[in-house]
């Protein structure tokens, strides 16, 4: 019979007090159950590890080696154990994270706060990424959680809908259109135009809309980053079409003017891989997550 962790335990508490009796009460055995323990223990290992005398028992020169290594090993098992159930507990862990970058202004740091409040043990790490790179990083295994949107067929992932984002125009304070409830696609002429690149999911929708309407979407600015857009619009120079969840309601120097005509939209998707596992800590971000995103609503 191999040796047991229970086994080794026995013999570094007999070893560290000195006493089967005390050991015995440490361990919450009875002593004869102690004995076979080390009886057993020294038989898988095929040395004798204690004597046992009149002066009590005391280690062998070999078991006095042995026991420091032994309550070593004790020691990492039961930091290992403490470990294992403070992530099961949620009580520490990380989460790694690929979200758009719109949804990193917004609803992803009420999210962030609702779990600090709850978890703060929990760390999350947070790759941004436009929506094809999302899906990557999920599907190579860099992330076990991914925020993004228009997520094509694939077998190895599955998502469920959390908010719908609506494209908004970002309109600088005293622009004709900032005082309007809400603007159409055809309000847009002769307005320059600030949007996101061609490879961007919001431009794909934008140029789609323009196009269902029989117009052209030709920016004055094309950006990469939503942040440049919104500066840009901020100094004047422009319109900026985005997500309502890029813009906020607190944008200084900017007014989010509602798109109607057609309105434009996503769903923005939490996305997993099929068929995983999450971890306690992505659990428990996903509750935190799923509350921001209802109170969104």
């Amino acid at each position: 019979m191999p040796p047991s962790l229970r086994q080794a335990r026995a013999f570094v508490s007999v070893v560290r007090l000195g006493s089967l009796t005390r050991a015995a009460e440490a361990l919450g055995v009875s002593q004869p159950t102690l004995t076979v323990q080390l009886r057993q223990f020294e038989e898988a290992l095929g040395l004798r590890l204690l004597d046992r005398g009149t002066r009590g028992t005391l280690p062998t020169t070999e078991g006095l080696r042995l026991a420091a290594e032994f309550e070593r090993l004790v020691g990492d098992f039961d930091l290992l154990m403490t470990q294992a159930r403070d992530v099961a507990a949620q009580r520490v862990g990380t989460v790694r994270l690929a979200a758009l970058p719109s949804i990193g202004t917004t609803l992803l740091p009420r999210a962030l706060a609702r779990l600090r409040a709850d978890r703060p043990g929990i760390q999350v790490l947070i790759r941004d990424a436009v929506a094809r790179r999302v899906a990557a990083l999920l599907r190579a295994g860099e992330v076990e959680l991914a925020i993004g949107t228009e997520l094509e067929a694939d077998p190895e992932l599955e998502a469920e809908p959390l908010i719908v984002d609506r494209m908004v125009a970002a309109v600088p304070f005293g622009h004709p259109l900032a005082g309007r409830r809400s603007v159409r696609l055809a309000d847009f002429a002769g307005v320059p135009l600030i949007l996101t690149d061609p490879e961007s999911s919001v431009r794909v929708l934008v140029d789609r809309a323009f196009a269902g309407q029989g117009l052209s979407a030709t920016p004055a600015y094309e950006v990469t980053y939503m942040s440049t857009a919104l500066g840009l619009a901020r100094a004047g120079l422009g319109v900026a079409i985005l997500p309502s969840s890029a813009v906020g309601t607190d944008s200084p120097g900017l007014m989010p003017v509602p798109i109607a005509g057609p309105e434009i939209r996503r769903d923005i998707l939490l996305i997993r891989r099929a068929g995983r596992t999450l971890s306690p800590a992505a659990e428990a971000f996903l509750a935190a997550l799923r509350d921001a995103a209802g109170a969104a609503d």
